[in-house]
């Protein structure tokens, strides 16, 4: 798992989808799905420790990581959800626990209350989900993505390079970065890169709004005390509206947890799963 490598294929309906899936296969089932910009190799460590009680399923979303990246993909919110339920029927998981980071958390959201599909329990790491959400760059690439596009590679490498790092109150291990950054860097990357940020339409969270409290399942919401991109009040404010929801701040976390206090936030997880 060191080498992370996700082996087997399913074709959606957004693109060829890369996932794998670790831990015993009678074991409890579990669903992680990372955000944007990132893939599934940020929960390498999380997948590890959870595989040890749990079957593990990890994947790259359309237009991310490994999976498939092409010109007029449909990588939205509303796409990615659609896809989410196609791979859940495609491992017959019926009940799943879900754990699901930023982008992915309004993945998940959007699958269980306007897809209806059922979990077992919930769990929401620094997630995209109430308005508003995009940092000022963001907003400002989302908005000008065909000037971006033609930035010169080495320049498109710094803005890519400076914008995940961001995401650490702690800082990157080097080689961490470079595996992040990696899958935007070639001739497919570069334009999915600004693709993916051109359509994060924030009416597809603002159509999640006024369901949160239908929510009837355990949640926990996990929130990096430090998060530049999402503060935490974001965190306390979901919390708030979730029945029943749990709220964990991490202190010295930024928005990406999964690299900043993976051992608390795995401990976490494990005890919720329980």
């Amino acid at each position: 798992m060191r080498d992370w490598q996700l082996t087997r294929t399913f074709d959606s309906s957004a693109g060829e989808v890369r996932w794998d899936v670790h831990g015993d296969q009678a074991a409890p089932p579990v669903v992680l799905l990372h955000g944007t910009p990132f893939s599934s190799y940020v929960w390498r460590d999380v997948a590890r420790a959870l595989a040890t009680r749990h079957r593990v399923f990890v994947w790259d979303m359309p237009g991310y990581g490994s999976s498939a990246k092409f010109a007029g993909q449909d990588v939205s919110l509303a796409a990615q959800g659609q896809v989410f339920t196609e791979l859940l029927d495609h491992w017959s998981l019926a009940e799943p626990f879900v754990v699901a980071h930023d982008f992915g958390g309004a993945v998940a959201l959007r699958a269980h209350l306007l897809h209806g599909r059922p979990y077992g329990r919930l769990a929401l790491v620094d997630p995209v989900a109430l308005a508003p959400w995009g940092s000022p760059f963001f907003q400002l690439v989302g908005t000008h993505s065909a000037v971006f596009e033609q930035l010169p590679a080495h320049l498109h490498r710094a803005l890519v390079r400076e914008y995940v790092s961001s995401a650490s109150s702690q800082g990157l291990h080097p080689v961490v970065l470079d595996r992040l950054i990696g899958p935007w860097l070639d001739e497919a990357g570069r334009p999915a890169f600004y693709r993916q940020i051109a359509q994060a339409d924030q009416r597809f969270t603002d159509e999640l709004d006024g369901h949160f409290g239908s929510i009837g399942i355990p949640v926990l919401v996990c929130w990096g005390e430090d998060d530049e991109w999402i503060p935490v009040a974001k965190g306390r404010e979901l919390a708030a509206r979730i029945p029943g929801a749990r709220l964990f701040v991490l202190p010295g976390a930024g928005h990406l947890v999964q690299e900043d206090t993976p051992a608390e936030l795995t401990a976490a997880l494990l005890g919720f799963l329980a």
